[in-house]
């Protein structure tokens, strides 16, 4: 009996995991959602390159969450398929480049 439920406990909370590594892992958003334009290292492509941004992480979790009508397409609008989590450590990570 308690290997029953140990067992349900343990299926229950691995369903979640995938879903709250996702969200941590900014690189992996970001090589899914930025790279194509701003490059694998952030050193830019058809997107300006963001090594070294002097933006800060608020900053571009703002354009990534809401857009900018200043700015180029597709960053006039919200990036799809992000959540404010995985705008967050997309931020964070760009700042990471270097």
């Amino acid at each position: 009996m308690k290997l029953t439920k140990m067992l349900t406990a343990t299926a229950m909370g691995l369903c979640f995991l995938p879903a709250l590594s996702f969200a941590a892992d900014g690189a992996a958003a970001y090589k899914a959602k930025c790279a194509m334009c701003h490059g694998a290292e952030g050193q830019g492509k058809v997107g300006p390159a963001l090594k070294a941004t002097s933006l800060s992480a608020d900053q571009i979790m703002a354009l990534i969450t809401t857009g900018d009508d200043s700015k180029k397409p597709p960053h006039k609008k919200p990036v799809n398929g992000l959540s404010p989590d995985d705008a967050k450590a997309v931020a964070d990570y760009i700042k990471t480049l270097k």
